[in-house]
């Protein structure tokens, strides 16, 4: 068995890419007078559901990552598992800045929708490999779908931006 086939690799791999996105994602997000200023929608969490959300879907994602990683039969299908998931965090961090750095709830709708594509595409890619993992994806769609429509409510109640 090939150190690439062992769980060690793939775990420690996932961990530590997740817990950069974790930490850049964290360190970008500003709930400051901007932030607490936007009307939001009566649906809207409490901010503190925010990062107990976001700590449960990273833990999935790296789970899904390993167990795609583990079941890719070649080098290449692993390659592809990476850089889909390298994307979707290089997307993830890419919303928190437009959203609160750049304060722009315009372009990051846009940008979350291309997210949600990327979330798509870890599902049905990783998904040929292991149905765990395209499961363990599932949780993440919701709570971006979720994050998407709450994107939007904010634009709508709150803009023109720019």
């Amino acid at each position: 068995m090939s150190i690439g086939k062992t769980w060690i690799l793939p775990a420690v791999v996932a961990a530590i890419a997740a817990a950069i996105v974790a930490v850049l994602g964290a360190t970008i997000t500003d709930l400051g007078p901007w932030y607490q200023g936007l009307e939001k929608p009566d649906w809207n969490p409490p901010d503190v559901a925010f990062p107990v959300g976001w700590t449960i879907i990273f833990a999935l994602n790296t789970a899904a990552i390993v167990s795609a990683w583990r079941a890719a039969p070649t080098p290449k299908v692993s390659d592809t598992i990476i850089g889909l998931f390298a994307l979707n965090c290089f997307l993830n961090i890419t919303w928190s800045m437009l959203f609160f750095r750049i304060q722009r709830p315009d372009l990051a709708f846009i940008e979350v929708l291309l997210l949600w594509l990327s979330i798509a595409a870890l599902i049905v890619y990783c998904g040929r490999y292991s149905r765990i993992s395209a499961l363990l994806f599932l949780p993440y769609l919701l709570w971006v779908t979720f994050a998407a429509a709450l994107n939007w409510s904010v634009v709508e109640l709150n803009g023109p931006f720019g």
